[in-house]
């Protein structure tokens, strides 16, 4: 291999026009790391790169350094998730997911669990119900923010560790996104809270722990997922400091209607 090339198994976060016919493309790899990096003559339909660097598709890539942005030279498509980018509802999820990792990955910072949990995640997308598709995102969402150093505690008092009964039915939880969770009565005063239903956190709390097979058999309703999806903006909000517009398309567009 040449010097200044390596390999890297990776996939396709986001795509960013470059002149022309360049592209700009953002890469979670196989070590958790981000890669950017720059594929010449993508746009061109002619061109190697148009079918095998597509939007959340999984790719061994060949790769030049450069000072500012590596180099595409050469590419091979391993999974493509065909069935994301042909609907509305899985791309949305994908996009939701994808949106997270371009803020929380950087370049050469290793983190090997996202690249497993999201190529899990977008195999799962791929094959799912679009009635599942909410529960899927937020399943991603709070497991990668979790790998990230920012799990929410939601069945312990993040004050004094007292347990939350998260299965009152009809009642509401204190919670704390700056603190890091749940709150008890007793800490509450103490504290700057807001209530949200125990469902809601309860089943936050589940797809948490859950594994995607579990999540995509649940009979949870709409409702609930968007509710999930909403605790999941103010989490990341609070934590990485984004407004992850992918979200606010779930929530304003009306898809899932």
């Amino acid at each position: 291999m040449a010097a200044g090339t390596y390999r890297a198994r990776v996939i396709v976060l986001r795509k960013t026009r470059l002149g022309e016919s360049d592209l700009i493309l953002t890469m979670l790899s196989e070590d958790g790391s981000q890669i950017r990096a720059v594929a010449k003559g993508a746009r061109k339909p002619s061109s190697q790169f148009a079918s095998r660097l597509e939007l959340y598709a999984v790719a061994e890539v060949l790769l030049a350094s450069g000072r500012s942005l590596d180099i595409v030279k050469e590419a091979r498509l391993v999974r493509g998730f065909k069935r994301i980018r042909g609907s509305m509802e899985r791309a949305a999820g994908a996009s939701g997911m994808a949106e997270l990792l371009d803020r929380v990955t950087q370049l050469g910072l290793e983190n090997e669990k996202l690249f497993a949990l999201t190529e899990s995640a977008f195999e799962h997308l791929d094959g799912a119900e679009i009635k599942a598709v909410p529960a899927l995102t937020a399943a991603h969402i709070l497991k990668a923010m979790a790998f990230s150093g920012f799990r929410p505690s939601l069945a312990t008092c993040v004050c004094c560790g007292k347990d939350v009964d998260l299965a009152q039915a009809g009642s509401t939880i204190f919670v704390s996104y700056a603190e890091g969770g749940s709150i008890c009565a007793a800490c509450a005063p103490s504290n700057e809270t807001i209530r949200l239903q125990s469902e809601v956190c309860a089943w936050t709390n589940v797809f948490l722990v859950s594994t995607f097979d579990r999540i995509e058999a649940f009979d949870v309703d709409l409702s609930t997922s968007f509710s999930v999806l909403q605790f999941c903006q103010s989490w990341v909000r609070e934590h990485v400091g984004a407004n992850l517009k992918s979200l606010q398309f779930f929530f304003t567009s009306g898809l899932f209607e």
